[in-house]
């Protein structure tokens, strides 16, 4: 965590969309904070996200309630459907979007912190809420993010108390993304003992 993040934000769970240098939707989870009325965004370095953040290409903030969209991306699964209006980047599936303005940046060499103004935001439908088996996606999503750095231990622990919410509450949008970031952890568990789980 970098000096400057508070432990006390609010972190919002969205994905973010930026624009590659070759015009190609780039699609990321981040978890994003709101300070002083703009956007931080804090990606560690090396990111292709954070390169384009920087090159002041256009960057969207999506609101999905499709967990798929999390778990897929960071399993290597990207062909999520998007759709430009004007400049903004927009997953098919969105509930709404922020258009983001980059206007200050703090330097780090781990983790910069990269201000934004919010340029055009719109509701496109209306958000119904988690349930259970959606905020667990979320949770096991940000804890595989963090495979090397976190003991495999912890995540096997979480994810195994995490897994009751899929099983009462998951409809087959959360068992399906719940069944890729399971093989994830699998694979990263396999590799260390020096096999393969495919």
């Amino acid at each position: 965590m970098s000096a400057s993040m508070k432990t006390s934000d609010k972190i919002n769970e969205i994905i973010l969309i930026t624009e590659c240098e070759n015009g190609a939707a780039h699609i990321a989870p981040f978890g994003v904070r709101e300070r002083n009325g703009l956007i931080l965004i804090a990606p560690f370095r090396p990111s292709l996200s954070l390169d384009n953040l920087m090159s002041g290409r256009s960057a969207t903030i999506n609101m999905t309630d499709d967990v798929r969209v999390f778990a897929g991306v960071l399993t290597g699964r990207r062909n999520w459907p998007v759709q430009t209006i004007g400049s903004a980047l927009i997953l098919a599936s969105a509930l709404s979007y922020q258009s983001l303005e980059l206007v200050k940046v703090e330097d780090d060499q781990v983790r910069p912190n990269l201000y934004f103004r919010v340029i055009k935001e719109e509701m496109l439908k209306a958000f119904q809420g988690y349930n259970r088996a959606q905020a667990a996606v979320i949770e096991l999503c940000v804890l595989v993010s963090r495979l090397n750095m976190l003991p495999l231990e912890k995540i096997t622990q979480e994810m195994s108390y995490l897994g009751i919410a899929i099983e009462k509450t998951g409809s087959h949008r959360e068992i399906e993304a719940w069944k890729w970031l399971v093989e994830a952890v699998e694979n990263h568990q396999a590799q260390i003992s020096g096999g393969h789980i495919a």
